[in-house]
């Protein structure tokens, strides 16, 4: 299923820099964008209008001039019918395996249309450590690490860093997907809205929800908050299928 925003609002004007990495993604990451969409044959006014933003902020992403939101980028890969891994994740901190390099143990089997899909973090058997994390840094400053060393297409383990005023989505456009997400706050405050009811979430604290519930999280106060996160179950969504 598609990751869409649950509710209608104006088009975005995202990564206007507020925490996020000067407001912009990486060139190569851009690059890629418009490569996938120009392979589907797809014209960046029809991409904006089925993810729901102005054109002009799908020619900013592209042109590296701006930084989508997590729900904005759920709808883009949905759309282009791709994974994380093939447009968004940088090398590794550390010294990464070459794209071409064979992995001696990879997750992703049978997912051969991008190189980049196939990045290994360099580990050590199954340790994978915490300065060779593949990072993808988004809107308002929400910093994803990838805490597995390959690829893996039925999970998403994430160490997620939410500055202050870092959210998932605006308050306008919740977002839903296939699968169910299962996280816990390790420091600061998080807030997570599922449906129609909001919580929050405190060092300690537990969530677990079915992902196709309209859904956003975000930092609560005035101090970073970070949590392990977990997707499970995308069957059939083309993030994770490839």
């Amino acid at each position: 299923m598609p990751a869409k925003a649950a509710k209608s609002g104006s088009a975005t004007t995202e990564g206007n820099g507020r925490g996020g990495a000067g407001g912009r993604l990486p060139s190569p990451v851009g690059e890629r964008l418009r490569a996938h969409r120009q392979d589907r044959g797809m014209s960046l006014r029809a991409l904006a209008r089925d993810v729901g933003v102005s054109p002009s902020l799908i020619s900013q992403i592209e042109h590296g001039k701006a930084t989508p939101s997590v729900g904005t980028l759920y709808s883009i890969v949905s759309e282009l019918d791709i994974s994380f891994d093939e447009l968004f994740f940088d090398e590794p901190r550390g010294a990464a395996a070459s794209p071409e390099e064979p992995a001696e143990r990879h997750a992703d089997s049978g997912n051969e249309r991008t190189p980049s899909s196939h990045w290994q973090a360099p580990s050590e058997g199954p340790v994978l450590r915490s300065r060779n994390r593949l990072t993808l840094t988004l809107a308002t400053g929400v910093r994803w690490e990838r805490l597995t060393a390959s690829h893996d297409p039925g999970v998403e383990f994430l160490y997620c860093t939410y500055p202050v005023g870092g959210e998932s989505c605006p308050a306008d456009k919740l977002m839903t997907h296939s699968g169910s997400e299962y996280g816990i706050v390790l420091e600061g405050r998080l807030g997570a809205t599922v449906g129609e009811e909001s919580y929050e979430l405190e060092p300690g604290d537990s969530i677990a929800f079915d992902s196709t519930t309209p859904h956003r999280i975000w930092a609560i106060g005035e101090r970073s908050a970070v949590a392990i996160w977990t997707v499970v179950g995308r069957d059939g969504d083309p993030r994770v299928n490839g």
